[in-house]
């Protein structure tokens, strides 16, 4: 069974957990990014969804995601799905520059959107794109 962590900083769209267990996947949700690392010491999983937060105050990065893409670097068979705001898009790209992202969704996301990527995670190969 494919494995997926969701990472829900700010939510405010529906809850896809529904959505994750239909499509078959193991799905754990965290609220935080330290969560989320403290659980990949343990298992890596297949899809990470999670929210791209961008933050000019952060003295060493600019956005929520810095950290966990580089830890991902270890594991580049995780296919990443980053829900983002519109206006923030160009902060966006200077990150996946740097980080390989499997895919992009703007807010307010759609379930059919999420649906959709993440039937093209499942038949794609580990790290395929």
């Amino acid at each position: 069974m494919p494995s997926l962590l969701a990472i829900i900083e700010l939510g405010g769209y529906p809850n896809l957990l529904p959505l994750y267990q239909r499509l078959g996947f193991d799905a754990e949700v965290v609220n935080s990014q330290r969560k989320a690392r403290n659980l990949l010491k343990r298992s890596v999983p297949d899809v990470i969804v999670a929210e791209y937060i961008f933050q000019s105050d952060f003295r060493d990065r600019t956005s929520n995601l810095e950290t966990l893409m580089a830890v991902l670097q270890r594991h580049p068979s995780v296919k990443v799905v980053v829900f983002h705001l519109p206006e923030q898009a160009d902060k966006l790209a200077a990150l996946e520059a740097r980080f390989r992202l499997f895919a992009k969704l703007p807010l307010p996301v759609s379930s059919e959107a999420v649906e959709s990527v993440l039937r093209e995670a499942l038949t794609l190969p580990a790290g395929g794109a």
